[in-house]
């Protein structure tokens, strides 16, 4: 497998899966403003819609979107928390889980446009606080997204957390999710990724 990754992005989350799996696998870091892949690869060709991460399974055959990608590794790995029979309701509980890392990916996300209206910003922090209190509920009482420990749902939304670092966006008010974010880039497997992206 190759994943097709930016320094930091959600693709991050993908990344840290794949090394808590060991599974072989190969990197190629995207330019995303270019549109270029660290080998000179039109990666608009790879992924029409520009973003990461982008999982090439075989030659000429690439996944994309975080819910797809990180279902299909937790697939391919023997790690029973990662793939949750298809039928079962925990295989949709995580489906579920990510989808919601998804929403909370569109609260924080926008906040990195160059020249955000102040209203439009204000409105934004407004729907990221609405966001971080679905994530500090959902994290009552436990330490993972899901009942069954670490999946790919605390992997995303770890990543996803880490942006409001930069974006200067204060969360402390939501300890749980903080310390959600803490434990996960605590993990050996975590770590690793972020050398190899050369953010640590």
């Amino acid at each position: 497998m190759k994943l097709f990754y930016t320094p930091g992005a959600c693709s991050l989350a993908s990344h840290i899966i794949l090394n808590e799996t060991g599974l072989p696998h190969h990197l190629e870091r995207v330019d995303l403003k270019t549109k270029k892949t660290a080998n000179g690869h039109d990666y608009l060709k790879i992924n029409p819609r520009g973003a990461v991460p982008a999982l090439e399974i075989s030659p000429g055959q690439v996944l994309t979107q975080n819910v797809a990608v990180l279902t299909y590794i937790g697939r391919k790995s023997d790690v029973a928390a990662f793939r949750p029979a298809p039928d079962s309701v925990e295989f949709f509980r995580l489906l579920e889980a990510l989808g919601f890392c998804e929403d909370v990916h569109g609260a924080i996300g926008p906040l990195f446009a160059p020249d955000v209206p102040d209203v439009v910003r204000e409105r934004q922090l407004g729907l990221v606080t609405r966001r971080m209190t679905q994530v500090e509920a959902m994290l009552n009482a436990r330490d993972h997204m899901l009942p069954v420990g670490f999946t790919q749902a605390d992997a995303l939304m770890a990543v996803i957390l880490s942006w409001t670092t930069p974006l200067k966006v204060d969360i402390s008010a939501y300890p749980r999710a903080c310390a959600l974010r803490e434990r996960v880039f605590a993990r050996p497997a975590a770590q690793k990724a972020l050398k190899e992206e050369g953010l640590a």
